[in-house]
């Protein structure tokens, strides 16, 4: 049995605009729908792992399948049903992996308040930059060229400075990030409402991945102001 493909959407018939209108809107709530799904798919699988206090090196080695699935197994799959499952799979390790990170910070002192504070913020950046832009129907699209050099530099640095070890560079780092994945909140999002992505599976993990990235520097950012 096939898959069918069901993602790719298209304007046809006479009113073209109208078509292309509501086409938009259908992407528009797919993603937000299954984008909320795979949230909290995450954080029951990040729960279950601090449950069974998985280690460190199976963590890593969860966010080095679910890579796998994103670059090679997910970009065959995305235009049909099969992508939805590879999502789940996706979205469902890099959870999992965030396991040994959450219980590192709960067993802090005041490492629950750290944590959300971080998910707040998060919250925050998330429904924020998104409802800039659906209200106001910008076109973010010019800024995906300065947004993956700052990504590619981000990179750079996260692999020096696990040589180097600087508190500082740290700190810039995941403030860098932050302000990165909130780039890529705006580029997104305004990429769907004008057409630019048509994609719903697409769309999610690109989003998912900003909002997770925004979380885990945010609350690598309030760790470290918090000593």
């Amino acid at each position: 049995m096939q898959d069918k493909p069901i993602f790719n959407a298209q304007s046809t018939g006479v009113d073209s605009g109208a078509s292309s209108a509501i086409q938009t809107n259908k992407v528009l709530r797919n993603t937000y729908m299954l984008l909320a799904m795979t949230l909290l798919f995450s954080a029951v699988t990040a729960a279950g792992s601090m449950m069974i206090g998985l280690g460190s090196g199976a963590a890593l080695l969860m966010w080095v399948v679910s890579l796998g699935l994103l670059f090679f197994v997910l970009p065959r799959t995305e235009n049909s049903a099969s992508g939805i499952w590879v999502v789940f799979a996706v979205t469902g390790l890099l959870g999992a992996s965030l396991g040994p990170m959450l219980s590192h910070y709960l067993s802090l002192a005041n490492g629950p308040s750290l944590i959300m504070q971080s998910l707040a913020g998060t919250a925050i950046v998330f429904f924020g930059l998104s409802g800039y832009v659906l209200t106001t129907r910008k076109d973010f699209s010019f800024m995906g060229g300065f947004l993956m050099v700052g990504m590619m530099l981000a990179l750079v640095g996260i692999i020096a400075n696990m040589f180097l070890q600087i508190p500082a560079m740290s700190l810039a780092l995941s403030a860098g990030i932050v302000l990165i994945m909130s780039g890529f909140i705006l580029f997104d999002t305004s990429r769907i409402i004008n057409g630019g992505e048509t994609n719903y599976i697409r769309a999610t993990i690109g989003l998912y991945l900003s909002i997770l990235n925004i979380f885990i520097h945010l609350l690598s950012l309030l760790g470290i102001m918090d000593d």
